[in-house]
């Protein structure tokens, strides 16, 4: 089968399109055909090597984190799930595999996918929506009546922030460029301020908020910068570095570490096929151009986010 790996750490010449022989689902396995998976700025990070010692990872490395696909095959034991099954998963940081025509995924990491939208499209959702999921639901817990703040809001990640904390019934500020505006305006987010507002301090974007949630990467100091942003009592979660806490105010912080969970991800599959939450794709491109598209995302070049379209 058609696979790229990448057999070192390194810049994106490490990655090549190899034939590879096709995996064989072992027990409480499913083999995958796979339609489609997603590049994530944490694709960047592992190849580069950086998360080397976090998340041990053995050579050689299919990237992809996110699948869609067919049930292809069932290994022992496993139930709930018949071959031709469309499907979508997140594989563990340490293991990935989706940039290629099958992989191999633990059935208990596997959601049904989406029936409103093409099963393409469905690659998008794994990796970021759990990210969003686990800032604004299971770290943040938005509530009814509160005011959030996101920064990044027009970016993967925080498109979902932004739509998990409208349908909870939160007031949302969204942080982002102008050309995202009418976007988050049709997420529900009542005003969408650039980021260069946020230097005149947090009265003049409607702060402190209840909440803010960060997915933009800055230097320490500049996140130390978001800790006035959040009201007394409030809570701060980045997915992009650490904010400083402040306890005097009774502020409290929390950092966004992903990890697959088929509970959450069904979760998001039924808000998608409910009609309240909608994912944004920038950019689908064939599984050969991945090199491309790492060394796009490493120039700054990367439009949104980008689906690699495998079958």
């Amino acid at each position: 089968m058609k696979a790229i790996r990448y057999h070192e750490f390194g810049s994106t010449e490490v990655l090549r399109q190899e034939e590879v022989e096709r995996p064989v689902p072992g027990a409480g396995q499913v083999l995958v055909k796979v339609v489609a998976t997603s590049f994530n700025p944490v694709d960047d990070h592992i190849r580069l090597g950086v998360l080397a010692e976090m998340i041990p990872t053995p050579l050689p490395i299919t990237p992809g984190l996110d699948v869609a696909g067919t049930v292809a095959e069932l290994g022992d034991g496993v139930s709930g799930l018949q071959v031709g099954d469309p499907i979508i998963a997140m594989f563990p940081l340490h293991e990935h595999g989706g940039a290629a025509e099958y992989a191999v995924v633990a059935a208990d990491l596997v959601t049904a996918a989406p029936r409103s939208i093409p099963l393409t499209d469905a690659a998008s959702l794994p990796l970021t929506g759990l990210a969003a999921r686990q800032a604004a639901v299971e770290l943040a817990g938005i509530k009814t009546g509160q005011t959030v703040l996101v920064i990044g809001a027009g970016g993967a990640v925080g498109s979902i922030v932004v739509q998990l904390a409208v349908e909870a019934g939160a007031k949302v500020t969204a942080v982002d460029g102008p050309q995202h505006a009418d976007r988050l305006n049709g997420y529900g987010a009542e005003k969408v301020v650039d980021p260069l507002d946020l230097d005149a301090g947090p009265a003049p974007v409607g702060g402190p908020f209840d909440v803010v949630v960060n997915h933009v990467r800055l230097a320490p100091e500049n996140l130390a910068k978001l800790t006035p942003y959040v009201a007394d009592g409030g809570i701060v979660v980045s997915s992009a570095g650490p904010v400083p806490a402040d306890e005097a105010r009774s502020v409290r912080t929390a950092g966004v570490w992903v990890g697959p969970d088929a509970s959450h991800l069904a979760d998001l599959v039924s808000r998608i096929d409910n009609g309240v939450l909608k994912l944004h794709i920038a950019d689908r491109r064939p599984l050969e151009e991945l090199p491309t598209i790492h060394q796009d995302a490493s120039n700054g070049k990367l439009l949104g986010k980008t689906l690699i379209v495998v079958a």
